[in-house]
């Protein structure tokens, strides 16, 4: 006798856990593909003869602009940091402004790939690459504040505790060596972690080309793999360790970069509240960022059916969340400056407010506090042109935040005799905005070399990955 089927209080019928499945799965992946064809979308990119109008007016334009970073890096070399807006209250400037802004956008990325694929989120399948290969780009662009900042790149591996007959270590009570192994240790995991992602589709692309010379050089890069079992296990085993070993590090990685100021004993940087906010901070740049580059590649590519809505969301819902975080970070500093009854605290919140930087704070105000509260609105999280302006705006309020953060402490210091203000020189914006530019040639380049989406993750997706249950007689 058939058994009845299970119903809410209101007499509707429920939904079986086959079905629940099936339009969850429908949420991130459009009905209609099978494995040939989610592996044809994608490879298709890859190994597309010629390159787009599109993407090749996008690429000129960012090698202009690395062509400009490396103008400017090479005369700060010939000239020394004098050549920055770097004064002597305001010894830190647009170097470190842009240092901790590119090591958050990197965040989203690892949240991404290791710590959604430890709790089996299934959205995460079709960006997860884009954030990863965004991780790596950004922390590119950061490593290379900080080495010329010291006035002398080519002695930077001074930084690191190699053997010598000198016995010359490096001082660990800096903060320096503190961010040299943080990030360094990030950056190394996260780039292992993309590459071993990257095996299965590297060894597609090298069975799918046709010309010979791009089967070579995808049978080089994939390392001999040939999906057997034994690949596979191995495969499953390293990507949960390696996502492991990454998780920790989205917490660790910007927690120790905001012991750069919070060790310190200026006014506004020493606070116990950084580390979490910092963090907060890291992953809403990086979902900005995340949303900056998926919602043109989407449409560009004509990815609807791969990056659906339901990404797009998720997206705007962790932007939400973190943003509120950021907020309610300068709410407590706010508070604080007033409730520690300390004079220079008070006074640094009076000048972050109204000193000579006051537009500034609103300004990232506005930005970070303000403008994501649209994103209470489903219309708005929907609204795909609108999502990317926010996005914009939210990558503009973090760089803002940590220019208020490093400008304002420094320049009003304990002592008027030793006040100053700071600006950037054209050297300045000239070495940010080439970093933008490097940034953005790298992702070209990704785009064009690299499956930008994971083929083996899509296809369990789709009807044909689904194993049915055989029935057993009674």
């Amino acid at each position: 006798m058939a058994q009845p089927l299970p119903t809410d209080q209101a007499g509707r019928r429920r939904p079986t856990a086959e079905e629940t499945r099936t339009a969850s799965i429908a949420e991130v992946i459009r009905p209609g593909y099978g494995f040939t064809s989610v592996t044809d979308k994608v490879a298709s990119i890859t190994l597309r003869p010629g390159v787009l109008i599109g993407w090749l007016a996008g690429f000129l334009i960012a090698f202009s602009l690395v062509m400009l970073f490396t103008v400017a890096i090479t005369y700060l070399v010939v000239k020394g940091t004098g050549i920055w807006g770097v004064n002597i209250p305001v010894g830190w400037g647009f170097a470190i402004v842009n240092f901790v802004w590119w090591i958050g956008i990197g965040h989203a990325g690892t949240l991404i790939s290791a710590i959604l694929l430890l709790f089996r989120q299934r959205w995460r399948m079709s960006i997860a690459r884009f954030a990863e290969a965004m991780t790596l780009f950004a922390v590119a662009c950061a490593g290379m504040f900080p080495v010329f900042h010291t006035g002398r790149p080519w002695l930077a591996y001074w930084l690191l505790p190699y053997p010598n007959s000198m016995g010359v270590w490096p001082q660990f009570r800096s903060p320096l060596i503190w961010d040299v192994f943080a990030v360094s240790t990030y950056a190394t995991v996260s780039l292992i972690f993309w590459y071993v992602g990257l095996l299965p589709d590297l060894a597609t692309m090298r069975d799918k080309a046709k010309s010979l010379f791009v089967k070579r050089i995808f049978g080089v890069v994939a390392l001999g793999w040939r999906g057997s079992a034994m690949h596979w296990q191995r495969y499953e085993t390293a990507s949960l360790l390696l996502a492991g070993l990454a998780t920790p590090l989205v917490l660790s990685v910007h927690t120790v970069v905001s012991f750069d100021f919070a060790v310190a004993v200026i006014p506004g940087w020493h606070a116990t509240v950084f580390p979490p906010y910092f963090v907060a901070g890291a992953i809403y740049s990086g979902f900005a960022m995340v949303l900056t580059l998926v919602i043109p590649i989407r449409a560009y590519y004509r990815l609807h059916d791969f990056i659906t809505m339901r990404h797009i969301q998720n997206c705007a819902k962790i932007m939400l969340v973190t943003g509120l975080m950021v907020f309610y970070g300068y709410c407590t500093e706010l508070f604080f400056g007033w409730y520690a009854s300390n004079e220079y605290e008070g006074f640094m919140i009076h000048n972050r407010v109204f000193g000579n930087y006051w537009y500034m704070y609103w300004f990232l105000i506005f930005c970070n506090g303000v403008m994501p509260q649209l994103l209470w609105f489903k219309r708005v999280r929907t609204n795909v042109v609108v999502l990317f302006l926010i996005s914009l705006v939210v990558n503009t309020g973090m760089w803002l935040e940590r220019f208020v953060i490093v400008v304002t402490s420094l320049s009003r210091d304990f002592l008027p005799s030793s006040w100053g203000m700071y600006a950037g020189t054209v050297w300045d914006w000239a070495t940010y905005v080439g970093t933008l530019g490097l940034f953005a040639w790298l992702i070209f380049l990704f785009l064009r070399f690299v499956p930008m989406i994971s083929i083996f993750e899509m296809r369990t997706l789709v009807p044909e990955a689904r194993v049915e249950p055989q029935e057993h007689g009674h």
